[in-house]
């Protein structure tokens, strides 16, 4: 009996089965890659837009009249709770890569440290507001930036 014709049926069998399967691991490693960057933006923007949310609460909350320290302390507090900034950072933590971290965390105290200003008594467009707000714009933009060289966005190059 010739075996040859066995053998090679055999082999061409072996190897289209052994490509099928490389090439469904690939599309399986392209989604999955794919399924991670979506996720990653969708904590990106969560966590930028309660950064921005927070930020205008506590803003206007500065801006208007409260008949005591502790009062407005309460009220900055209580508009950085609200913005859901602490759940959005959680998230930026389990699935964001640590250069986006970092930078997120820059943000994060940038925020608290006018937080912690106003809940003081700094008025906005004061002297002492001025540094606190350049530093959290330079937090803001360079996290702004790590997150787009993340997600594969080339930068803005307007900040």
């Amino acid at each position: 009996m010739d075996w040859m014709p066995l053998l090679s049926t055999l082999a061409g069998a072996a190897i289209g089965i052994a490509a099928t399967l490389i090439a469904d691991r690939n599309r399986w490693q392209r989604e999955e890659a794919r399924h991670a960057l979506e996720i990653r933006r969708e904590v990106y923007t969560a966590f930028v837009s309660a950064l921005k949310d927070a930020g205008e609460e506590i803003r206007a909350v500065a801006l208007g009249d409260h008949m005591s320290a502790s009062a407005r302390d309460a009220a900055v507090r209580e508009a950085v709770r609200g913005a859901g900034i602490y759940t959005a950072s959680e998230r930026l933590w389990l699935v964001g890569p640590p250069q986006v971290v970092a930078a997120g965390n820059e943000a994060f105290h940038g925020l608290r440290a006018l937080r912690d200003a106003y809940a003081r008594g700094v008025a906005v467009g004061s002297a002492e507001e001025a540094p606190l707000i350049a530093q959290r714009r330079a937090a803001m933009a360079q996290m702004r930036h790590v997150m787009r060289e993340d997600l594969g966005i080339g930068p803005l190059g307007i900040e």
